[in-house]
């Protein structure tokens, strides 16, 4: 075990997905906010590495393991979950619900006050595989007997967030692009901060609280809007964007998959959630929850902060050729198709 540096009487908190994106800062505002702070890792090493690796308390161990999470969760006040099986395999669904069911019951055997569960925003109606995994996840956590607050957020503006890092590639690499229509569709997107700031707040909701809360920023836009807004936070030029009807999820994650290096496999179910427009529809969490200092962060501000350190992108020429080349055939398909049908 690695010994943690905070307080032997603080809380615990237990952070599953610690090295992921969210999760490692998680656990940073975690420690700097006085908690003792326990994550569940199958590989020990991957923790030795982060910057806060020898601040926590290292519970090696499998979340599918009703042995591993049970020891992983002794003597935890609040458990973090951000474990998901996207990308990873085809029946992602069936694994995320099998895993959600053993954490929580084994959170409920342990004693555990409170599972924060961080979620997808959604409409209601039928959903993508991606967004309907998610909401399942939730679902069953609200029924484990633990008090569980269910935090859906959409778009989060961070750099190292897939959903930030497709818009910002997308943004960067493609002056001009021919893209699907659901980029029409409106979403309420969060800076990374303030995601933070409500899990860690969501820890202390009195006990009786067990229920999702919808988590956004102050604006609302479209996927277009974000690019366009990309581009002039960040100084490019300014965006073309033509939308057509022609691009199924799926071949729209093999052309993300061409435009940017992000795995076409973790592209598809983000993108499968895009069909969806994704805005709060209420914002409950402010009534126990203050809202972060100096109210919710704007995009144009998200941007910049996401953007301050980010490494330059040294494909932005070749794929953009190519990229344009691409939607160029696709465009020419689909004007085709329609000459034949009018």
């Amino acid at each position: 075990m690695t010994e943690p540096t905070t307080s032997e009487s603080a809380r615990t908190a237990l952070v599953t997905g610690a090295t992921g994106y969210i999760g490692g800062l998680l656990v940073k505002r975690l420690l700097d906010a006085g908690w003792n702070v326990r994550v569940l890792t199958r590989h020990r090493d991957s923790v030795a590495k982060e910057d806060w690796g020898t601040s926590v308390d290292v519970s090696e161990g499998d979340a599918r393991s009703a042995d591993d999470l049970r020891r992983a969760l002794d003597g935890v006040d609040v458990a973090y979950y951000l474990i998901h099986s996207m990308g990873q395999a085809d029946d992602f669904a069936e694994r995320d619900r099998e895993v959600a069911k053993t954490f929580g019951d084994a959170a409920r055997e342990a004693g555990v006050q409170r599972i924060v569960y961080l979620s997808g925003l959604h409409p209601d109606g039928e959903l993508s595989p991606h967004l309907a995994s998610r909401v399942e996840v939730g679902d069953i956590l609200l029924r484990s007997g633990v008090p569980t607050a269910v935090l859906q957020a959409a778009v989060v503006i961070g750099l190292g967030s897939v959903s930030f890092d497709m818009l910002r590639y997308l943004a960067e690499r493609l002056p001009a692009m021919v893209a699907p229509k659901w980029l029409k569709n409106r979403i309420q997107p969060i800076a990374i901060d303030d995601v933070l700031h409500y899990l860690v707040g969501a820890a202390d909701l009195p006990a009786d609280v067990n229920r999702t809360f919808d988590i956004g920023g102050p604006e609302v836009l479209t996927y277009a809007d974000m690019l366009k807004r990309f581009a002039a936070v960040t100084g490019l030029r300014k965006r073309i964007i033509v939308t057509v009807p022609v691009l199924t999820p799926r071949l729209a994650s093999y052309w993300i998959g061409l435009v940017t290096p992000l795995d076409p496999g973790v592209a598809k179910p983000l993108i499968g959630s895009l069909v969806h427009e994704v805005v709060c529809r209420e914002h409950d969490i402010n009534d126990y929850v203050p809202e972060p200092a100096g109210g919710p962060t704007g995009f144009d501000d998200a941007v910049r902060s996401a953007m301050e350190h980010a490494p330059e992108d040294h494909a932005l020429q070749y794929v953009g050729a190519v990229a344009g080349l691409v939607g160029g055939i696709v465009a020419t398909a689909w004007l085709a198709g329609k000459r034949l049908r009018g």
